[in-house]
C-alpha cells in the first residue's frame, strides 16, 4: 500500500505511540491533510455512530486509542477497561468494513498472551491459556479485536491485521501515577526521590519477573511497515527481542538517573506476569521490521524528556 495516496484515520494520534505514527506518516510523505486525527472530546468512539463518522471516507484505519494503564490501573479498572478497549475497536472495525475501508491496522497488547506462555512468546501460544489476571480484562478485550479481524477477512474479505506490540517506553510516555507503566513509574520515582532528598525508594513486587520493552519510535516505524506491507490473518509479534528481570531495571535507571539511595522491595505487591519475551521472526519476515534503539540509550532519552518536560514543570 503507497501510504502518500491514502486518506489515514489514526485514533488515539495525539496520544504517546499515535504522535510518532504520525510523524512517521509524514516522513513517508503523507500529506497532513490527509490524516484524520479525533480527539475524544470530540468523536467518542465507545459510541458507534461516532465509529461511523470517524470511518467514513477513509482508505486506511490505524487503531491506536485505548483506556489503558499499569498493573495498579489495570487492577482498579477491570470492567471498565473490558468494556471500552472492546466497544470501541469492535464498533470502529465494523464501520470500517461498513464504509469499505481498503485497510485496517489493529493494535493488539503482549497482555493477550497467556500467563504461563514459553519464552520466547510465539503468535502460535496465543490462545494456550489464559492471561494474567491484573491485565486479563484489558488484554481479553484487545484479543477480541483478533478475532473480529480474522472473522471478518473470512467472511467479508476485509483486509483487517492485527499486531501484538510489547511493553512500550519512550518521551512522551505518560508519568501520571495511578496508571503509569513500569519505566515511567521508575523514572519518576527515582527523579523525585533524588530531587527531595529521599534516602529510600519502595518498589512493588519481589523484582524476579522480567520484561522485554520496545522504544516507542520503533514501534511507530512496524506499524507503518505493516500498514504497507503485510495482508496476512496471523497476528505479528512487534518487539525488541530481548527480555530484563525488574531488579535489573530498577537498577539501571537508578543509575541512569543516579540516584545513591536504598531501594526497598514491596513483597505484598503483584508481580504481574513472570515472563514477557516475544519471538520477532515473523514480523522481520513479513515486512522487514527489526528493532533499532539500544535500551540504554532509550532510557536515557526517556529520562531526559521527563526532566526537561515533566519534573521542570
Amino acid at each position: 500500500m503507497d501510504l502518500t495516496k491514502q486518506k489515514i484515520l489514526v485514533t488515539g494520534g495525539a496520544g504517546f505511540l499515535g504522535s510518532f505514527v504520525v510523524k512517521k506518516l509524514l516522513a513517508r510523505g503523507v500529506a497532513l491533510k490527509n490524516i484524520f486525527i479525533p480527539r475524544s472530546k470530540d468523536l467518542d468512539l465507545r459510541q458507534g455512530a461516532n465509529c461511523q463518522k470517524a470511518a467514513k471516507n477513509q482508505d486506511l484505519i490505524i487503531h491506536l486509542a485505548g483506556n489503558v494503564g499499569g498493573i495498579g490501573y489495570n487492577r482498579n479498572n477491570a470492567g471498565t477497561l473490558f468494556y471500552e478497549n472492546l466497544v470501541m475497536g469492535a464498533q470502529l472495525m465494523e464501520a470500517a468494513r461498513q464504509a469499505k475501508v481498503k485497510k485496517f491496522v489493529a493494535i493488539g497488547t503482549v497482555c493477550a498472551y497467556p500467563k504461563f506462555t514459553p519464552v520466547p512468546f510465539k503468535e502460535s501460544d496465543l490462545w494456550v491459556g489464559y492471561p494474567e489476571e491484573t491485565n486479563a480484562p484489558y488484554g481479553l478485550a484487545k484479543k477480541m479485536l483478533l478475532v473480529q479481524a480474522q472473522a471478518y477477512r473470512q467472511q467479508h474479505g476485509f483486509n483487517a491485521i492485527y499486531l501484538l506490540p510489547v511493553n512500550l517506553y519512550g518521551p512522551g510516555d505518560s508519568f501520571d501515577q495511578s496508571r503509569s507503566h513500569v519505566i515511567p513509574a521508575l523514572i519518576k520515582k527515582f527523579c523525585e526521590a533524588k530531587k527531595n532528598n529521599q534516602k529510600e525508594v519502595e518498589i512493588w513486587g519481589t523484582g524476579r519477573a522480567s520484561r522485554e520493552f520496545l522504544y516507542v519510535e520503533d514501534a511507530a516505524e512496524a506499524i507503518i511497515l505493516a500498514a504497507e506491507k503485510y495482508d496476512q490473518s496471523e497476528p505479528v509479534n512487534i518487539g525488541a527481542g530481548r527480555e530484563i528481570k525488574i531488579k535489573a531495571l530498577v537498577k539501571l535507571i537508578a543509575k541512569l538517573t543516579n540516584y545513591q539511595g536504598k531501594i526497598i522491595w514491596d513483597k505484598t505487591k503483584p508481580d504481574g506476569q513472570p515472563r514477557r519475551m516475544l519471538d520477532t521472526a515473523l514480523a522481520k519476515k513479513e515486512f522487514g521490521f527489526k528493532a533499532k534503539t539500544d535500551f540504554e540509550e532509550g532510557l536515557q532519552k526517556t529520562i531526559d524528556w521527563y526532566e526537561k518536560n515533566v519534573s521542570s514543570a
